[in-house]
């Protein structure tokens, strides 16, 4: 599925980021290998997508990039031979990294290796042992709790071996090299808003910042979560501390519960105040997390000597919804309308970035808005409001505030300044203090 960007309507386009949602679904994905490179190969049916591959054993800061795993088939069967966990009829029946495994035990010394959820029963939970060697499965606490006593045989065909960390890489040019840095994460299995949501909807912003003239540079990069960002992180820092003026970990994108927002670890950076403005004004129920409640990317992006002004703007966060990290966390979690409610906030988040300048009026005193005409003949409730929003405008466009900044004194949404901006500029009665 490509999609034509001169004639797509992206103000429709939930169907087509669930459609493709629903095509990487299956996709037994980890931090390595093969799940992960077959994902972005789909992606780079919709975008060109560039792939880099970073040797296991590579130094990432204090990481080390691990071995590349890969799974073929598992199960675990009864004495008469019925598989009873089976990794084909869900990837998350396996420990992710489990190491290879073929052997009868008994149902005792079985469950040292299960993993389920007693608070939710019919939910089989996500788990992973990425860097300490151990096999293990996965299962509803309901099947668990029904296992006889007796022998069963289990049987991993894994495998882990010195090959590559694989991420994705896609950087739009613009008129400067200031760049808009977003990054999402190709690392979990069969999960819907936790895993898929942030690509579907990165790569729809893709295909949008691609339809239309831009201001900025867009770095775009879909990675393994927490090795993947250490990782770009130690062969990019310096470039990204010098360029990224903005930044948004996309993740948790595609439920119609609600918006979140969790900050930067300053709070203060151009992406905290664009996304505050976005939300405050569209979104106001919106709730409002603490960098204290991290747990994705932006722990590496925000991390002390690397301060990248990077937040988050959600739908449902991460371990806040009770779907999380199990496999109820399926196609029902997210929606068309969800998709489509995640990609407009990041949109209106990115035309906000592109808007956003510091103007000063350019006579002293009150201007006459009659004689450029643009006050208005006829007076309507419509024409004062607009009226009262040029002239707010006007009266702290002084050459210290941006446009962000006097949204939110005139307590106006920036989006219903932008008109009122190109016409005060016509008029010459605005001028732009040059700014990023």
């Amino acid at each position: 599925m490509t999609i034509d960007t001169t004639s797509f309507d992206f103000t429709t386009c939930g169907e087509e980021m669930y459609r493709l949602l629903a095509e990487l679904f299956p996709l037994c994905r980890s931090i390595t290998g093969d799940g992960v490179r077959e994902t972005l190969r789909t992606i780079q049916g919709q975008i060109p997508l560039r792939l880099v591959e970073v040797p296991t054993g590579t130094q990432v800061f204090d990481w080390t990039v691990p071995r590349e795993w890969a799974i073929r088939d598992a199960h675990i069967s009864d004495s008469n031979g019925k598989r009873i966990v089976d990794f084909r009829g869900n990837n998350l029946h396996v420990v992710g990294y489990s190491v290879p495994v073929d052997r009868t035990i008994s149902l005792a010394e079985l469950q040292n290796h299960l993993y389920s959820l007693e608070t939710m029963p019919d939910a089989i939970p996500y788990v992973t042992s990425y860097y300490q060697e151990r096999w293990g499965f996965c299962l509803t606490h309901r099947q668990r709790s029904g296992l006889p006593d007796g022998e069963y045989r289990v049987f991993i065909d894994s495998e882990l071996k010195d090959g590559h960390l694989t991420y994705g890489e896609l950087i739009i040019p613009g008129e400067t090299d200031r760049e808009i840095f977003l990054s999402t994460y190709v690392c979990h299995p069969s999960m819907a808003n936790n895993e898929l949501s942030g690509p579907v909807v990165a790569t729809m912003l893709a295909r949008w910042i691609m339809s239309r003239p831009r201001r900025y540079t867009y770095r775009i990069i879909f990675i393994p979560e927490t090795i993947g960002s250490l990782t770009y992180l130690s062969r990019n820092l310096d470039h990204l501390k010098k360029k990224v003026v903005a930044g948004f970990n996309l993740t948790c994108m595609g439920d119609d519960r609600a918006y979140s927002f969790l900050p930067s670890r300053n709070g203060t950076t151009l992406a905290d105040r664009v996304a505050l403005n976005i939300l405050t004004f569209k979104h106001p129920d919106f709730i409002h997390y603490s960098f204290l409640d991290r747990g994705s990317d932006e722990r590496q992006y925000c991390s002390p000597g690397i301060d990248l002004p990077v937040v988050s703007v959600m739908r449902s966060k991460y371990r806040e919804y009770p779907e999380y990290h199990t496999s109820l966390d399926n196609l029902d979690v997210v929606s068309p309308a969800g998709l489509q409610g995640g990609f407009e906030a990041l949109r209106d988040c990115l035309e906000l970035l592109e808007r956003n300048r510091i103007y000063r009026v350019t006579c002293l005193g009150e201007p006459q808005l009659s004689r450029r005409g643009l006050f208005p003949t006829i007076g309507t409730k419509n024409s004062h409001r607009i009226v009262a929003d040029m002239v707010n405008f006007l009266a702290y466009a002084d050459g210290t505030n941006d446009l962000v900044e006097i949204s939110n004194i005139i307590k106006v949404p920036a989006w219903r300044l932008f008109d009122i901006i190109d016409r005060l500029v016509n008029a010459d009665l605005i001028m732009e203090i040059k700014y990023d």
